[in-house]
């Protein structure tokens, strides 16, 4: 091989692991539940479909955010948003930290997750 394409092959891996040590571990909700302790305060994503959905968003204003319900077949998760929330039955992936007694607007949804980033199914 040539340096020139050494170089750009060298580049292209070291760009790969650099991207795959940076992505966070999905994990299933009952691996989650069964030992909350293991995920507290760490990134972790899980994926499935909202179930339940709480929130505010005032136009013109910067007031939003809320709190929806994941659940992937394997149990449920509260996860709270600053952002808006999406709809029941939406499929969902969110990136998070696990934290125990999440609250939003007064109320306690015990183990939950505090959102950092969320894709859609169809990728918003």
């Amino acid at each position: 091989m040539k340096n020139g394409t050494k170089a750009v092959l060298l580049t292209l891996l070291i760009a790969v692991v650099a991207f795959a040590a940076a992505c966070p571990e999905r994990k299933s909700i009952a691996d989650i539940e069964a030992n909350p302790s293991k995920y507290l305060n760490k990134s972790i994503a899980v994926a499935g479909t909202v179930q339940d959905s709480y929130g505010i968003n005032i136009p013109l204003t910067n007031i939003r955010g809320g709190a929806y319900k994941i659940s992937d077949g394997t149990g449920s998760i509260w996860v709270v948003t600053q952002n808006s929330v999406p709809t029941k039955g939406t499929q969902i992936g969110v990136k998070g930290k696990i934290q125990n007694g999440v609250n939003w607007n007064g109320r306690n949804y015990g183990l939950g997750m505090y959102e950092e980033d969320r894709r859609t199914r169809n990728g918003k």
